[in-house]
C-alpha cells in the first residue's frame, strides 16, 4: 500500500471496541448463567479466535450487526472440544483461556499461529502449576499447550512483571480453586478483569497492588457494553498532534487509568488533547479532540510503562517529530509482543532518517530532523503496521507499508478512518 503525506486531519471518528473487554466480554459471559449481549464489540481477528475457541466448548454465540450475544453455559458447562483449540495471532486468548482450561474435568490443547508458537507462556505455566495444574508445553514454554484435569488451590502469587495477561489468567484459574487466591502486582495493570468480576457478581478485593478473589458458585450474566479501544484512538491521537492543521475527535472512547498513559505521555510532549462528555460506569468514557501542536522530547520509563504498552510504537512515531530526545525505558516486555517492537521500530525508522537507538529495555529517539517516507515491514504486527501509516502521513515523500491487511487482527477499517479524514 502506497501513503503520501496528508494534508491536515479533520472530522469526528469512533473507533473499534475495547480489545482487551471484547476478549473478557466472550469467556466471562460464556461462563456466566444466562444471556449475555455485548455491545461495541471489536470484530477483529484475534476477538474472533476468542469467541471460536468458546463455540468449540459448546457455547452458543451468535454475531449480528449491532451485538454478540453469549448464551452461557455456567462456571461448570464447558464441554471438550473435539479437536485442539486455535487462538491464532491472539496473545490475549491463549494466556488467559489458558486459566480457564486449567479448571476444566477435560483435556484440551491449545495453539496459535507461527507467531504465538514463539511467544513465550512459561510466566503463565509456571503459577498455575503452583495452583495444582497439569501443563505440558513445547520446551516448558511455548505453545502447543495441553492441560489435563486437575484440582486447583488458591494461592498467593507476586508477578514478576506488571501483566495484565498473567495477572487475569491466575484470577480466571482462581474461579475453580478452593480458597482465596491473591495476586500482587509490582505496579498496577490493566484491570478490566477485575471490573467484570465485580459487574458479574464475584467477590474480588483489591487494596492498592493486591487483588484478591474468593471464588464464587456461579457468574450472573448481565448486558456488557464495550467503549472504544484507547490503545486504536492513539493512533489518531498520535497522528492529529503531529500532521499540521489537525483537529480531529475521537467520540467513546474507554479512559479506564490503567489505560491512559498514552495521554498522558503525549500531553508531556506538549500534544493538545482535550476531554469531553464524560459517562462514568463499569468502564469510564469520553470523547478525545487532539490539535496539531508542537511537540518536544520527554523521558518515559518506571510505573507508566504497564499503562501504555501497546501504544509504545506510535509514541516513538511521535517522538521522531517531535523536537529533542524521548527516552523509553523499562519496556523489554516489547520484545515479547506480535514482534519484537523495539527491534522492528528502531529498524523501520532508521528507514525514514530518523536517528534512533535501540537499548536492552527501549530506545533513544532524538527526533525534530526531517522525516522521510520508505517502504516500510510490518513484521506481521497490527501496531507496527498503523504506527508507521501514521508516520506515512507526516513525512516528507511517499511511504510503502508491506502486508497492510495485519490492521485487520485489532482495526480492520483503520484505513478508511483515516481516508475519512482526510489521510
Amino acid at each position: 500500500m502506497q501513503l503520501k503525506p496528508s494534508g491536515p486531519l479533520r472530522g469526528c471518528i469512533t473507533v473499534p471496541g475495547d480489545k482487551s473487554i471484547s476478549h473478557r466480554a466472550v469467556m466471562l459471559g460464556a461462563l456466566a448463567s444466562g444471556e449475555t449481549r455485548i455491545t461495541g464489540f471489536l470484530m477483529g481477528e484475534d476477538c474472533l479466535s476468542t469467541i471460536d475457541c468458546f463455540r468449540k466448548m459448546g457455547v452458543e454465540i451468535e454475531i449480528n450487526d449491532t451485538e454478540v450475544v453469549v448464551h452461557g453455559v455456567g462456571l461448570h458447562g464447558l464441554s471438550e472440544p473435539e479437536g485442539p483449540l486455535y487462538t491464532g495471532n491472539s496473545g490475549t486468548t491463549t494466556r488467559l483461556i489458558c486459566g480457564i482450561l486449567a479448571g476444566q474435568p477435560f483435556t484440551v490443547t491449545v495453539s496459535g499461529d507461527a507467531s504465538i508458537q514463539k511467544r513465550p507462556m512459561g510466566r503463565v505455566i509456571g503459577p498455575l502449576r503452583e495452583m495444582g495444574a497439569r501443563i505440558h508445553g513445547r520446551d516448558d514454554n511455548f505453545c502447543p499447550l495441553t492441560l489435563y484435569p486437575s484440582e486447583l488451590y488458591g494461592m498467593e502469587y507476586t508477578l514478576p512483571v506488571a501483566s495484565a495477561q498473567l495477572k487475569s489468567a491466575i484470577l480466571l484459574a482462581g474461579l475453580y480453586a478452593e480458597g482465596q487466591t491473591t495476586v500482587i502486582e509490582p505496579t498496577p495493570s490493566r484491570d478490566h478483569t477485575e471490573r467484570m468480576f465485580r459487574a458479574l457478581g464475584v467477590e474480588i478485593e483489591t487494596n492498592g497492588n493486591v487483588i484478591t478473589l474468593d471464588p464464587p458458585e456461579d457468574l450472573h450474566a448481565i448486558d456488557i457494553a464495550v467503549p472504544g479501544d484507547i490503545s486504536s484512538a492513539a493512533f489518531f491521537l498520535a497522528a492529529g498532534a503531529i500532521v499540521p492543521g489537525s483537529e480531529l475527535t475521537i467520540q467513546g472512547v474507554g479512559v479506564n487509568p490503567t489505560r491512559t498513559g498514552v495521554i498522558d505521555v503525549l500531553r508531556a510532549m506538549g500534544a493538545d488533547i482535550t476531554e469531553s462528555n464524560h459517562l462514568d460506569g463499569a468502564e469510564p468514557v469520553c470523547d478525545l479532540t487532539v490539535r496539531h501542536s508542537a511537540l518536544h522530547g520527554t523521558e518515559i520509563g518506571g510505573p507508566i510503562i504497564p499503562r501504555l504498552i501497546d501504544e509504545l510504537p506510535v509514541i516513538a512515531v511521535a517522538a521522531a517529530f517531535a523536537k529533542g530526545t524521548t527516552v523509553i525505558r523499562d519496556a523489554a516486555e516489547l520484545k515479547v509482543k506480535e514482534s519484537n517492537r523495539i527491534a522492528a521500530m528502531v529498524t523501520e525508522l532508521v528507514k525514514a532518517g530518523v536517528d534512533i537507538e535501540e537499548t536492552a529495555d527501549g530506545m533513544i529517539i532524538r527526533g525534530g530532523k526531517t522525516v522521510r517516507g520508505a517502504d516500510f515491514a510490518t513484521y506481521g504486527d497490527h501496531r507496527i503496521a498503523m504506527s508507521l501509516a501514521v508516520l506515512a502521513l507526516a513525512a516528507d515523500g511517499a511511504s510503502r507499508i508491506a502486508d497492510p491487511e495485519v490492521v485487520s487482527i485489532s482495526y480492520p477499517g483503520f484505513f478508511d478512518t483515516l481516508d475519512r479524514l482526510g489521510g
